[in-house]
């Protein structure tokens, strides 16, 4: 997701499994990730070469090259649907969140040589889009992708572009002063619903409850189980703070102390369970 390793740490990897995976409707994540797409893309063909050219806050990227990953986002999918189709799925969205930090150094390498062999990356991120439609139009939700994550169906697979999509988006806007990229709902709450549930398979529990409305609502963090009422241990903040704590954009100090996050009870502290990614 970005130039940086992702850590996949405590005990949450590969923990899903034994975890229910929450549904998603297959034809809203189809339009959400479609429509994700052509917003950045639209935003795209209004930037200058100087905004192009200008940094971010990943690790070195430019614009230029954060445009670029995000054509790979979908870009990827020509080289997993030539592959053959391995016999069943072995992963599902929940695992892709810590299953990333193997391929970031490959991931960044690959984002930077698009940007430098597409001097338009317009007309890139165009062709990406024109070609992701021809793909909608043939692909089953059951087909099975060979991913870096693990063998993962396409339905599995468009989830966690959703989140790459929003992710980034949000480091667009970041990065491009005035350039203010619309969120599809559907996609922003895939995207929170992901990293929530993320959260709750790395910090297990049911002591802290942990709300982004309006998407989602996850319990975890060991400890005493709350049954009735009012939880005593109650974490709450907006859609767009979530995502940036559970990814590293955030640090959960800077979100309390600037009013994005509150916070009650002495598990309510998430401090030592984010990044989910980094």
């Amino acid at each position: 997701m970005t130039p940086s390793p992702h850590s996949p740490t405590g005990s949450g990897a590969g923990a899903s499994a034994k975890k229910r995976t929450r549904a998603y409707a297959s034809a809203k994540i189809r339009d959400a990730v479609l429509t994700q797409f052509g917003n950045v893309r639209k935003a795209a063909e209004g930037l200058t070469s100087e905004q192009l050219d200008g940094p971010t806050r990943l690790g070195g990227w430019t614009v230029r090259d954060l445009l670029a990953h995000l054509s790979m986002a979908l870009g990827a999918l020509d080289r997993f649907l030539a592959s053959p189709e391995p016999t069943k799925a072995e992963v599902a969205a929940l695992d892709w969140p810590f299953a990333t930090a193997a391929g970031a150094v490959a991931i960044d390498d690959r984002s930077r040589s698009l940007a430098r062999d597409n001097s338009d990356v317009s007309a890139l991120l165009a062709r990406t889009e024109e070609r992701f439609r021809e793909i909608l139009g043939t692909t089953g939700d059951t087909r099975v992708l060979p991913v870096p994550a693990g063998a993962m169906s396409f339905a599995d697979y468009l989830v966690t572009r959703a989140v790459e999509l929003v992710v980034h988006t949000d480091d667009l806007n970041d990065a491009v002063p005035g350039v203010e990229v619309p969120f599809d709902r559907q996609a922003l709450a895939a995207c929170t619903r992901l990293l929530a549930d993320a959260l709750a398979v790395k910090a297990p529990g049911a002591s802290t409850e942990v709300r982004i409305p309006p998407f989602a609502v996850v319990q975890c963090v060991e400890g005493p189980r709350h049954t009735r009422g009012t939880p005593p241990n109650v974490v709450e903040t907006d859609p767009l703070t979530w995502i940036r704590l559970a990814t590293g954009r955030t640090r959960w100090s800077v979100a309390i102390d600037d009013a994005l996050v509150s916070a009650s009870g002495e598990r309510a502290d998430l401090t030592a369970v984010l990044p989910i990614m980094a």
